[in-house]
This record gives structure tokens, C-alpha cells and sequence, in this order.
């Protein structure tokens, strides 16, 4: 069985003579959790930094609040 080959579609600009291999390895091994934010939401977190505070405090008031139902 023989295999064909694509043609080569590499742009020439594209230069990776300093590339790394493996440089991020590790990291994707790790895992990541990508999320698609609605357009809505987009415009209002406009990095992943504020996107992250807000879910910790939204995380913490949850906690809060679990722990009260627990106790009461």
C-alpha cells in the first residue's frame, strides 16, 4: 500500500528555525480546560484573569453558602 503525500502548503514567512521542541510538553500533558465564553459574557471578562477572579469569588460565596445550609 503505498502512502501519498499532501503538498507542501508551508508558507515561506513561517520561520521556526528557533523553535523548541517539546517546550510545552509537560503542559499539555497536564491538561487544559478550554471554554468557549458567549459574545455577552466576552464583553465583559476580557481575559482569562478576570474570568478566574470572578469564578473564585463566585466559588467562595458557594462555599459560604454550603456551609451554612450544612449548619443550619
Amino acid at each position: 500500500m503505498s502512502q501519498e503525500h499532501e503538498p507542501d502548503t508551508l508558507r515561506e514567512e513561517y520561520d521556526f528555525s528557533e523553535g523548541v521542541r517539546g517546550k510545552h510538553y509537560q503542559a499539555y500533558h497536564q491538561g487544559t480546560n478550554l471554554v468557549l465564553l458567549e459574545p455577552d459574557v466576552a464583553a465583559i471578562f476580557k481575559d482569562a484573569a478576570t474570568v478566574n477572579a470572578a469564578l473564585r469569588m463566585l466559588a467562595k460565596i458557594a462555599q459560604e453558602y454550603a456551609s451554612k445550609q450544612d449548619k443550619g
